[in-house]
């Protein structure tokens, strides 16, 4: 067993050894100071050695400068003077087991997590909601939970929002208020975080939290580094991101108390990030994480440019510190300094305030927890130089490692599984099946009753056209039959005329008696 990880060495006569004890590692820690101070290189220097005892590391690399860390440094005229400077002569330049990860899929194995792993807390302050959104949020994923919908990415939450404000007076009873402009913000805010890349972290495959924790034939921790170059342009996504893995790990990773060293060191970096803009209840959430989860076996380690970007209450379970060069060119500056020098315990030969700012690159004010938790006094010391490439390699020896680990293609084949959205698009195909055929009944119904009602109005009508025939025929008869007698009462007529006389008028009135009518007597 490895006793201690030498990380940083004094070069002066009396050379003292700046040693973190791997036991003690879990107890977190701070690296900060300003810009170009040195900050990347030790935690690259800290990476090597938790890695070579055979604990896994992840690291956010937002420069590209700790791929590095896959190839073995080379003998340089700077580096050589600080290898005599600190005496090491056993020095040798290796390499570390790497795996790449990329939210974005180009820079190493896609890394992904589901709408639901992420959890409508961190996806408020992904989203910048406000209370009332947050709240509506939150109703949303309780109805996904009591309806069985799967919410994997972005389609199946947007789908989902659309669903519940579409029948936000339905849920408004059991879940309580939907407001349609809460709706509509959050809505908004997916489509700009699709816009920044959400699209390709939200999905399946989801990160298998156990890859992080492997170890090489060799028993090296592999280092895991997160290519942060480009999540870093989007400083919610990225920022929303480390704190999930982290409360992963918190929920997933058991109990096992203290070990002899941990199970997962955790580095963030740029980490002011994570606390900007945080709303008291995920701070509290990230205190309660960084408090708890030494006992699950994973160190935290922030790497920020002032202590003070990180919130006082995380700060005080930060036992390790290394402290590179502060500026102090303003009041609020100075103030800073003083505030970083009197976090260290002191050391009667050494003016912290004023060394602070007159560190060189690479040199760093270092306090490191002993055997028993006490934090040692603070010392002035040199960070030993990476074993391992210092900056960036070439992007074809990023593709070889890439391509050569044992992950390559699980992450790369995106899988799409029923989830919420085909569920939703599945009900509204069903609901507008249904609608149509009740307007297609409803529309024969009605073509029906109307043609039942031309059926009627045209039996009106011909009913009224056959009285109407009737009744002109009636009136022809009629017409007809007065024709007849005007044309016998003419021709009788005729008849008397033609005969003359009285006898022939008697004649003819017997003769009209006889057919018109009585005779008389």
């Amino acid at each position: 067993m490895i006793d201690s990880l030498l990380i940083a060495k004094t070069a002066s006569a009396q050379s003292s050894r700046c040693c973190l004890i791997p036991a003690m590692a879990n107890r977190h820690g701070l690296i900060a100071g300003a810009t170009g101070t040195g900050k990347t290189v030790t935690l690259q220097v800290m990476a090597e050695r938790f890695s070579q005892i055979g604990i896994p590391v992840f690291v956010a690399d937002v420069k590209g400068d700790l791929s590095g860390l896959s190839q073995a440094g080379s003998d340089k005229p700077k580096l050589r003077d600080r290898i005599q400077q600190l005496e090491l002569p056993d020095f040798q330049f290796v390499s570390c087991p790497v795996e790449f990860w990329d939210v974005f899929g180009e820079q190493g194995h896609p890394l992904r997590t589901t709408i639901s792993e992420m959890g409508p807390l961190l996806l408020a302050r992904l989203l910048n909601l406000n209370e009332t959104q947050a709240g509506v949020l939150n109703i949303a994923f309780q109805i996904a939970d009591d309806l069985g919908l799967l919410l994997l990415d972005l389609k199946d939450l947007r789908s989902l929002l659309q669903f519940v404000g579409d029948k936000a007076k339905d849920f408004k009873t059991e879940y309580g208020n939907i407001s349609a402009a809460s709706v509509g913000a959050i809505q908004r805010g997916l489509l700009t975080l699709d816009q920044q890349g959400g699209d390709r972290f939200f999905g399946e495959p989801a990160l298998d939290l156990m890859d992080l924790l492997q170890t090489d034939a060799n028993g090296h921790g592999v280092v895991n580094i997160l290519a942060a170059d480009r999540l870093i342009q989007a400083p919610k996504l990225y920022a929303t991101f480390l704190l999930w893995l982290l409360s992963e790990l918190f929920e997933q990773l058991p109990e096992v108390g203290d070990l002899d060293k941990p199970k997962l060191v955790f580095f963030f970096d740029e980490a002011h990030l994570l606390f900007a803009d945080a709303s008291s209840a995920l701070q509290d959430k990230l205190e309660q994480v960084v408090r708890l989860i030494r006992s699950k076996g994973v160190g935290i380690y922030f790497c920020t440019q002032n202590p003070t970007d990180v919130p006082l209450k995380v700060l005080g379970q930060l036992g390790h510190r290394l402290q590179h060069a502060l500026r102090a060119f303003t009041p609020l500056d100075q103030k800073a300094v003083k505030a970083a020098a009197t976090t260290f315990r002191p050391n009667p030969s050494l003016k912290v305030e004023q060394v602070i700012t007159e560190l060189g690159i690479g040199e760093v004010l270092v306090s490191f927890l002993d055997a028993e938790g006490i934090p040692t006094i603070v010392e002035r010391a040199f960070v030993l130089p990476p074993q391992s490439q210092i900056g960036a390699i070439d992007p074809q020896q990023r593709q070889q490692q890439i391509r050569g680990s044992v992950l390559y293609g699980h992450y790369e084949a995106i899988e799409d599984r029923e989830s919420a959205y085909e569920l939703l698009q599945a009900k509204a195909t069903e609901a507008a099946k249904a609608t149509a055929t009740a307007t297609a009944q409803a529309q024969a119904e009605k073509l029906a009753e109307k043609e039942r009602q031309q059926a009627e109005k045209e039996a009106a009508q011909a009913q009224k056209q056959a009285d109407k025939v009737a009744a002109a025929e009636a009136k022809e008869d009629a017409r007809l039959a007065r024709e007849r007698e005007k044309f016998l009462v003419n021709l009788a007529g005729s008849a008397a005329q033609a005969i003359g006389g009285s006898q022939g008028k008697s004649i003819v009135r017997g003769v009209l008696g006889g057919i018109l009518g009585t005779r008389r007597r």
